[in-house]
């Protein structure tokens, strides 16, 4: 049962994707609709979580927006997803960082 499982989600899990890890600064893509006009709409913010499963991968990314904190989660393998660009990478030492909602900075990593 598994197995047809993976063999039907493999069709729709994109190549592309780099490799994202918790606490790189992304840019990320997201095709939306208004109306009846079609874009694209980048936001830039932290990876602050990531959930692994498959097909049904997501990552939470926080950004700061007019002092305000946001956090939206995101599905990596949705059609809805054009582009994925890695920015920075910054030194983590945990697997969940919560923690970035209360400081302020981040060591970069080289």
């Amino acid at each position: 049962m598994n197995s047809q499982i993976r063999n039907i989600e493999s069709a729709y899990i994109k190549d592309n994707i780099p490799s994202i890890q918790i606490g790189d600064l992304i840019k990320i893509g997201v095709f939306i609709k208004e109306g009846n006009k079609e874009r694209i709409q980048y936001s830039e913010g932290i990876v602050i979580s990531k959930h692994n499963a498959g097909i049904n991968t997501t990552i939470t990314m926080r950004r700061t927006l007019q002092g305000i904190g946001v956090e939206r989660i995101y599905l990596i393998h949705s059609p809805k997803i054009t582009s994925i660009k890695i920015l920075k990478h910054f030194k983590i030492r945990r697997a969940k960082i919560f923690y970035i909602r209360n400081a302020k900075k981040l060591k970069e990593k080289i």
